[in-house]
């Protein structure tokens, strides 16, 4: 809008000096015209006067002349130059040079010249006081009236006896000039307001306010504000047509996000749906893997209890023999409470076992709480303790002290622990005499749980893979590769990791972070199995 005065403004103050130069060459015309007349009014007054020598009374009416309004001065020049008469006084009989203002337009250049043009014969100045003078020269002809006469000496080759000077006062023209300008000034001034405000209005009426439509329009499109129409009528016709095409853009848009609303609605049923699923398929393949751990401990455990069992029924066999009818020999008593004892012993033994393989086996739903990360490996150990007998590998634990409590979900640890054990005592196993190590370690913020072994280690080409789902090296029969993928999706669902270090020919360790604080999210490993899958 600005703009646009801007521009308004240029055109009025444009048009008003051209008009005022145009009336300004109308007016200084206009009293060229009239001074052109009335020197030769002034020469046909004075020309019978002339022509009878009556000088007195061509130069009374010159003088009569000189004092109306408007008129400066007459002066009357002979051929020679010399001022004969002038209605000031001051300078008559004066001999003026051609280089004179009133000569020097005759006398320039080369001969005077005896005709000049009306333009030629005009001259305007500015007095000391600033006002601005008209000075007009009109050449006095030989005519033959003239020089034919008896009383005059002129001969006709003669052309110009003299010339007339008459010089007008420019004030009231300078006057109406000025008042012409500051009319022009008003006027524009009034155009400029009047067409500044026909051009608000209508700008506003037709431009401003629909593009402001417009502009809330497109901000309530980018807020996502799609159900608020757009309403423009009888604007300009670009305008209605930019707002219908507006208006179809954001009823496309619209509908394309409902769409894609619907899209995303099914899409996250969909994801929930699978999600459910996985969820399942995790828990069953922890419980398989439980299973096979299971069922990897019942012979070693079956072993294990075979041999107190087979003391007890020796024991007990012993106790028997010593039994007479009236009891125990007082001389054996002492023997019968030994076997006695030894048989409490075997047999709170089995329980021991029977217990912890109770507990291993009890499926139990995903708790955390603050857990004993050393008893939770002691229990363990406790559990393969035989299988590692019977394999000739050592189990060496270095559990720290004051080890603080870590928040997990104690079966589930326990069954990583086992699972990394095992696998840890399987690829000590070729070697003979392959050791095991088990730690535990307090860097805050974590808990670090490392199991080592000496064995083969595993090849750089198998480090990428080993948490993979159904991934293994055993042969067929031995494993399906389930231990370490549900092992790693465990940890991560605690909010910690594994890390493995392995060279080939000398074992590999693997490092477990547990955090000591409670991570917010609860989900169940099944994202970080599914990952590896």
């Amino acid at each position: 809008m600005l703009s646009i005065t801007v521009i308004v403004i240029l055109v009025a103050a444009v048009s008003g000096v051209v008009n005022v130069q145009i009336e300004e060459r109308q007016f200084q015309k206009a009293i060229i015209l009239g001074a052109d007349q009335l020197t030769k009014g002034i020469t046909s007054a004075i020309w019978q006067f002339m022509l009878e020598d009556h000088r007195d009374a061509a130069y009374q009416v010159m003088q009569t002349i000189a004092l109306k309004q408007g008129v400066d001065h007459i002066r009357m020049f002979n051929r020679s130059g010399q001022i004969v008469f002038s209605t000031a006084g001051t300078d008559r009989n004066t001999l003026a040079s051609v280089r004179s203002e009133s000569c020097a337009l005759c006398h320039s250049s080369g001969p005077p010249r005896e005709r000049v043009d009306l333009s030629n014969r005009v001259r305007i100045y500015r007095l000391p006081d600033g006002h601005r003078r008209l000075a007009m020269v009109t050449p006095i002809y030989n005519e033959p009236a003239c020089s034919q006469a008896a009383c005059h000496a002129h001969p006709a080759s003669m052309k110009v006896l003299g010339v007339l000077d008459v010089a007008l006062s420019l004030e009231a023209l300078d006057v109406e000039i000025k008042e012409f300008k500051l009319r022009v000034l008003i006027r524009a001034i009034v155009e400029v307001v009047l067409i500044s405000l026909v051009l608000m209005y209508f700008i506003g009426r037709f431009v401003t306010h629909p593009i402001g439509k417009l502009i809330e329009g497109t901000h309530a499109v980018s807020q996502m504000e799609l159900d608020k129409p757009l309403e423009i009528l009888h604007s300009s016709e670009e305008l209605d047509e930019l707002a219908q095409s507006f208006e179809r853009m954001r009823e496309r848009l619209r509908e394309a996000v409902a769409e894609n609303s619907q899209f995303t609605q099914k899409l996250e049923s969909k994801v929930a749906e699978r999600t459910q699923q996985l969820k399942a398929a995790h828990q069953k393949l922890l419980q398989s893997d439980r299973l096979a751990s299971l069922g990897q401990l019942a012979a070693s455990v079956a072993h294990e209890i075979n041999n107190p069992v087979s003391g007890v029924l020796n024991l007990s066999m012993l106790m028997q023999r010593m039994l007479k009818d009236d009891g125990v020999p007082p001389n054996r008593l002492d023997e019968f409470r030994k076997y006695l004892g030894q048989v409490t012993s075997e047999t709170s033994r089995v329980g021991r076992i029977v217990s912890d393989l109770l507990a291993f086996s009890r499926r139990s739903k995903p708790h955390r709480a603050p857990a004993d990360l050393n008893q939770i490996v002691r229990t363990t150990l406790s559990l393969v303790q035989h299988k590692l007998k019977l394999s000739n590998v050592e189990v060496e634990s270095r559990l720290a002290d004051n080890l603080p409590p870590v928040p997990c979900d104690p079966s589930q640890i326990q069954q990583v622990v086992l699972n990394m054990t095992l696998n840890a005592a399987e690829a000590a196993q070729p070697k003979g005499g392959g050791r095991v190590t088990v730690s535990t370690e307090a860097c805050d913020p974590v808990v670090l749980l490392t199991i080592s072994d000496n064995g083969e280690g595993i090849p750089p080409e198998n480090l990428a893979k080993i948490f993979d789902p159904f991934f293994t090296t055993k042969p067929e029969g031995k494993g399906v590769g389930l231990g370490l993928a549900v092992s790693f999706g465990i940890i991560q669902a605690h909010g910690g990791d594994i890390e493995v270090q392995s060279t080939v020919g000398k074992g590999t360790t693997f490092s477990i972070s547990l955090p000591l604080q409670q991570t917010a999210s609860d989900t169940p490993p099944v994202l970080e199995v599914a990952r590896h899958g």
